[in-house]
């Protein structure tokens, strides 16, 4: 609503933009966990990969509905009609959550939650940190992230100046995308529960980076979309299941810190990774720096499968 209201005065600036999205970063990282944690409360403990992968299916649904919907509200009411629409939906959320919210906390409850222990959260982290099983994912996670991601972030970059498209390209490419990663989380629902998620995982992180290498070499405007469709499917199969193995694995008392460390491997990669890719592209140009990021991915996900598949 903040946004509208500046481009409705035309007072939006490049800077306020970044302020913004910093305030969204911030409130990401402090719900984003408890959201993920939730899954492991209501569902049974061989069932939440399940979960998880049942969860992923419908953001990825929301990939593909919101460009959608956004191209058609800014064809109706413009971008700052867009905005406003954008905003005012969140109100039928945020009046849930304040009608499902308890009333009053327990004593008992209240008191750990403004208790700050730092001791304890490191001796978790550092818990984390020495599990074979938790850490690789978390490394897999990162990788995937920070090497692989910027290919999203960069696609406007690469519909303009490798394939001279414009928004409608660009829309449909990010729209693949989310029809992969519906797929992604969609096929997880057929998997196992109790299979390996680390083959799963390492695999579609692996081919991630061929495909982020297939796209930066890909001459052809339509091959662009049919590559990411493919890379969200192996985005969300990776993730999910990562994110499954570290929730199905870590021990109850540090859950909490284990989704916390996803989200950071997950959205510090792509913050770092985004930076970096961008010097990389400045310096080399956009496809030749996700080619760069495609090979070193490649091989160092095959570094971090051969570790983390030692671990029993």
């Amino acid at each position: 609503m903040v946004l509208v209201v500046l481009l409705l005065n035309g007072s939006a600036q490049p800077w306020v933009v970044i302020v913004l999205s910093l305030v969204v970063g911030v409130t990401d990282a402090l719900s984003m966990p408890s959201f993920q944690s939730i899954v492991p409360s209501i569902v049974e403990r061989d069932q939440i990969a399940t979960g998880i992968a049942l969860n992923s299916t419908q953001f990825n649904l929301s990939r593909i509905l919101g460009p959608a919907l956004a191209g058609v509200l800014m064809a109706g009411v413009g971008i700052v009609g867009a905005f406003a629409v954008s905003a005012l939906s969140y109100v039928p959320f945020i009046l849930v959550a304040v009608w499902i919210l308890p009333r009053k906390m327990s004593a008992v409850a209240e008191s750990e939650s403004s208790r700050w222990d730092g001791a304890a959260l490191w001796a978790s982290v550092r818990e984390v940190i020495h599990e074979p099983q938790l850490r690789g994912a978390l490394q897999t996670v990162f990788v995937t992230a920070s090497l692989c991601a910027p290919l999203i972030t960069f696609c406007p970059l690469l519909v303009k100046d490798v394939f001279h498209g414009g928004a409608g390209q660009f829309s449909t490419a990010l729209g693949a995308f989310g029809v992969g990663g519906l797929i992604g989380g969609s096929g997880l629902l057929a998997v196992d529960p109790n299979s390996d998620r680390r083959f799963i995982s390492a695999g579609f992180a692996i081919s991630y980076g061929v495909i982020v290498m297939l796209a930066a070499l890909n001459p052809w405007a339509w091959g662009l979309p049919a590559l990411l469709v493919l890379a969200g499917v192996a985005m969300t199969a990776s993730n999910a299941s990562a994110n499954g193995l570290l929730q199905t694995h870590a021990p109850e008392r540090i859950r909490g810190q284990s989704v916390s460390m996803f989200m950071l491997a997950m959205r510090g990669g792509m913050a770092l990774g985004s930076l970096v890719t961008g010097l990389a592209v400045h310096l080399l140009g956009v496809s030749e720096a996700l080619l760069l990021n495609g090979v070193v991915a490649v091989m160092v996900q095959f570094f971090i499968r051969r570790s983390w598949l030692k671990a029993l």
